[in-house]
């Protein structure tokens, strides 16, 4: 584990620079006396002289603060493309993502033709219930113009202590005047988890991100869909595409649930780095688990790092048919430590493993069945074509060779409407079915 230091200068004085220098190197020499080489000392001697040359001798006066922050980026660049130094406003950022929950207004914003605009409202939040429309241009927040400000300003300016208010003033299409609403700040909170039926008995949970109550959220979305199905469910999607990863300890959650109805498989991922703090097993808790209906989940090219291992578990136990595509094959733990000024070092201290000892770094998941997200034109210009077959002409013969009364038209069946659109889940819908009309014949056949 690379130690974080950093280096202050209060005084634009080659004397402060080198008794801030000296200083980091000799603390840096104690903290790591047990396994600190001479070479090690030479390597910072190279980074002093060549902070002082630049600061003395650069055509232009160089702000110290900004020097050392491009030199910790520099440093952290040469690394790998997920280690980096995050400045307290990303650190802060980072921390309301991972918690899920944050003070503010509700409001999910982007920027239209230059102009602060509100995407949605997010459900049941103070901009939701105050009648804050989607299109709703943000004119100025507590009297100030938002002409310029970026979405991380606007965020910041909204965001803030539960109780406290804001004002917001919108400028809304086919009103002459601006409108005035006065927010009272909330929690809120930021849902990663999305249920429903796709169709009679077949359920359907999309996981966004891997955040602190995702696991508990999962659980509650099991368990409604249960008490709306009324019996076991006939299957689940268990949905991960564009899932970017999260939190370690809420995919293990979420893969638990699944996992570890056999006291001799219960390993759901493992960590392995060069310091023993990084190696760990992550093992699913013995007890009743759901019941072993089919399961699928989806994945893609977006789905990374924690969907990853939830996909790579399910797998590797059997428990769950993957479909889809490759996945993105960010197998690698990133470590926060926190430093001075509330800013921190996202590092790269171990790498995933899932329970079968494959590394997703840079491959991936391979889905048991490829499945790409195109619409297949043939299929969709068949469906809007109408078939007349024996059963559709006028006074037909049953089978038995006598006239057969015309039936009422059937109702149609309760189908999500989004499984037109999404070829992916459509197919993950028929081999559900197709899996759960096989375990009835199976059923069937040992009776």
């Amino acid at each position: 584990m690379l130690p974080a230091f950093r280096i202050r200068t209060t005084k634009l004085t080659l004397f402060s620079v080198f008794i801030a220098l000296a200083l980091s190197v000799l603390l840096y020499s104690r903290w790591q006396a047990h396994h600190t080489h001479s070479g090690d000392i030479s390597n910072l001697d190279l980074l002093r002289e060549a902070y002082v040359a630049v600061l003395v001798n650069y055509v232009e006066k160089p702000e110290p603060k900004i020097l050392v922050r491009k030199m910790v980026d520099g440093m952290l660049a040469t690394l790998d493309p997920h280690s980096a130094y995050l400045p307290p406003e990303s650190y802060s950022e980072m921390e309301v993502q991972i918690s899920g929950a944050f003070g503010g207004v509700g409001i999910e914003l982007g920027t239209r033709e230059g102009k602060l605009t509100v995407i949605a409202p997010i459900d049941d939040t103070p901009a939701f219930r105050a009648g804050i429309q989607a299109n709703d241009h943000i004119w100025k927040i507590d009297g100030t113009s938002t002409n310029g400000m970026s979405i991380t300003a606007a965020v910041k300016r909204m965001r803030g202590e539960k109780g406290k208010s804001v004002v917001l003033t919108i400028v809304r299409s086919g009103n002459n005047k601006p409108l005035v609403f006065k927010l009272v700040r909330d929690i809120i909170k930021l849902n990663s988890v999305k249920a429903k039926f796709l169709s009679s008995g077949y359920g359907y949970i999309r996981i966004s991100q891997f955040q602190e109550q995702t696991g508990s959220e999962f659980r509650k979305a099991l368990k409604g869909l249960h008490a709306k199905s009324g019996v076991t469910l006939k299957g689940l999607i268990l949905d991960l595409r564009y899932n970017p990863g999260g939190l370690v300890s809420s995919c293990v959650e979420v893969a638990n649930c699944f996992i570890g109805d056999d006291i001799n498989m219960t390993e759901i991922v493992s960590t392995r780095g060069r310091s023993q703090e990084s190696n760990h097993m992550y093992n699913a808790t013995l007890g009743p688990k759901e019941p072993r209906y089919p399961l699928v989940v989806l994945i893609n090219e977006g789905t990374a790092s924690a969907s990853e291992i939830v996909a790579g578990a399910l797998q590797d136990h059997k428990r769950a048919i993957v479909i889809g595509t490759r996945s993105f094959g960010k197998g690698s733990v990133q470590s926060l430590f926190p430093l001075k000024n509330a800013a921190a070092l996202k590092l790269t201290t171990a790498l995933y493993y899932t329970p079968s000892g494959r590394s997703i770094q840079a491959k991936g998941i391979v889905p048991d069945i490829e499945v790409d997200n195109v619409r297949q034109v043939a299929l969709s210009v068949r469906s809007n074509r109408q078939e007349i077959k024996e059963k559709d002409l006028d006074n037909r013969l049953d089978p038995s060779g006598q006239r057969e009364e015309q039936p009422e038209a059937a109702p149609e069946q309760d189908v999500d409407k989004g499984l037109q659109k999404d070829f992916q889940l459509r197919r993950a819908v028929e081999l559900l079915q197709s899996l759960s009309l096989l375990k009835q014949r199976l059923l069937i056949e040992v009776k």
